[in-house]
Parts: structure tokens; C-alpha cells; sequence
């Protein structure tokens, strides 16, 4: 519609492309964008996206990696910004002790993937089975930071740290529906304009959710805009969140 594009599959959306011609490409080194991870609900239809890519823009590849959790395969767009594809193991083979998931970033090597997971199906038609976005990792300047305004005052749980530059947070038992890292960003201030992230839309499951939300932004003093439907606020370097209720057929 006019100078956007949504992007998803099975009704889902996923990524919304806006043409802002007038910004300039986002320094690697700002707050902003780390990646957006796209989860698949099975190793066919992600061997089947990972395979596509992997035909059509070869050298957008940067790594893939086991995190005991999940799969995972990593890109980076035209315009920099990073994309993650993967899958998630069943959760009753998560391991949880004291509230932090255990995760860890061992190899795995995509062209064994592809040849254990890969079908003459799904190569003759790569867009099989469902997909959304798992989680969105954000680069941030400090983490303490990070962890004061995702932890503290939103109230998402506190998963994971994979050292002191990155924190892992999610909500209702998942390992980490957003991540901050300052592994490129450490020290940044307030973000410029720039290409990469607009915003990022969290939906909750109930309109109580929200209202507790409400409540929380502003018991903490936080700056909230209120729309009627979703409600958005900037965290600490400027990122804008939203958050709106899930529709029945998102559910």
C-alpha cells in the first residue's frame, strides 16, 4: 500500500518495509537494530527458507549456530539490517535452573542442515509452513541500562545473560522474546534518524495485559502514546515499542 510493504506468511505478518528515501543507512555502531529472528515451526520449512537465501543472495550469509534451544541462521539485508531464521526445540528439552535458560552458541554446520532436512517438496516451493517473528535483538549502549527499563519498569523476565554485554528477557517461559547487546554498541547515546528499525510491536494476550502495562509506563514515569488500540513508548536510546492486544486470529 503506497510506499510500504508487509512481508509474512499464513496470514501472519511479520516485517513491515516502509521506502524513506531521505534517511541514511544506520551506523553499525548506533542503538537500533541487532536482528530480527523469524521462527519456523518445523527444520523442513526453515531448511527451505535458509536454502532459498542461500541460492538467490549467497553472500548475505554471516553464521549459524546450535544454541541448545534452537537453530539458528544468520543474515544481514541490502541495507545491513541483521535477520535470524531458526527453529525452536520442544520446550521440555529446555534446561532451566533458578529462572535463566540455558543456552550456548556451539557449532552447526548448514550444508549437513540442509542435507538432513531439506526435500524436493520444499525446494520446488520454499514458502511451507507457518512463520513469525520469535524475537527481536536490539542493540542498546549499556545493558545495565537495558535491564533497568525491560526488567525493572515493562516487566519482562530476566532469562539469560551470554556475558556482560548481552541480556535475554522474555515473557510467560519462553527463552528470550528480546535481547539487547552492546557488542557493536557499546557507550551509544540517543539514536539518529537513520534506516533500519521504526518499531517494534509486542502483542500481549488479553486487554488486561495492556492495561497493566499502562499502568507500570506510568507509574514509572515513562511517556506513552496512546492510540485507542496499542500504546508506544521510546526506550532508553529512542527505539519506539508498541504493544497491542492480539486479535483472535493471531492467537
Amino acid at each position: 500500500t503506497g510506499d510500504t510493504v508487509t512481508l509474512g506468511r499464513g496470514g501472519t505478518p511479520i516485517v513491515v518495509l516502509t521506502h524513506a528515501p531521505e534517511l541514511v543507512r544506520a551506523s553499525p555502531h548506533e542503538a537500533g537494530l541487532f536482528h530480527t529472528a523469524i521462527l519456523f515451526d518445523s527444520e523442513e520449512a526453515l531448511a527451505a527458507s535458509v536454502y532459498s537465501v542461500a541460492q538467490k543472495y549467497p553472500a548475505t550469509f554471516t553464521g549459524s549456530a546450535d544454541h541448545l534451544v534452537s537453530k539458528a541462521f544468520y543474515f544481514t539485508d541490502p541495507e545491513g539490517n541483521g535477520v535470524e531464521l531458526y527453529w525452536d526445540r520442544n520446550r521440555s528439552t529446555w534446561s532451566w535452573v533458578h529462572g535463566t535458560v540455558e543456552m550456548s552458541t556451539l557449532s552447526l554446520d548448514p550444508n549437513a542442515f540442509l542435507l538432513d532436512n531439506l526435500t524436493e517438496a520444499s525446494v520446488a516451493d520454499p514458502v511451507i509452513g507457518a512463520a513469525r517473528v520469535g524475537h527481536v535483538h536490539l542493540q542498546v549502549g549499556d545493558v545495565d541500562t537495558a535491564r533497568e527499563f525491560y526488567v525493572e519498569r515493562l516487566g519482562f523476565a530476566q532469562t539469560a545473560m551470554l556475558g556482560p554485554q548481552s541480556l535475554f528477557v522474555s515473557a510467560g517461559g519462553y527463552h528470550h522474546h528480546m535481547a539487547m547487546n552492546t557488542w557493536n554498541s557499546g557507550g551509544a547515546g540517543p539514536r539518529l534518524p537513520a534506516l533500519g528499525l521504526a518499531q517494534v510491536q509486542i502483542e500481549v494476550p488479553a486487554a488486561d495485559d495492556l492495561g497493566a502495562l499502562v499502568e507500570r509506563v506510568t507509574h514509572f514515569g515513562i511517556q506513552s502514546r496512546d492510540d485507542g488500540s496499542s500504546v508506544s513508548f521510546d526506550d532508553p536510546w529512542g527505539s519506539q515499542i508498541t504493544v497491542g492486544v492480539k486479535t483472535d486470529q493471531q492467537r
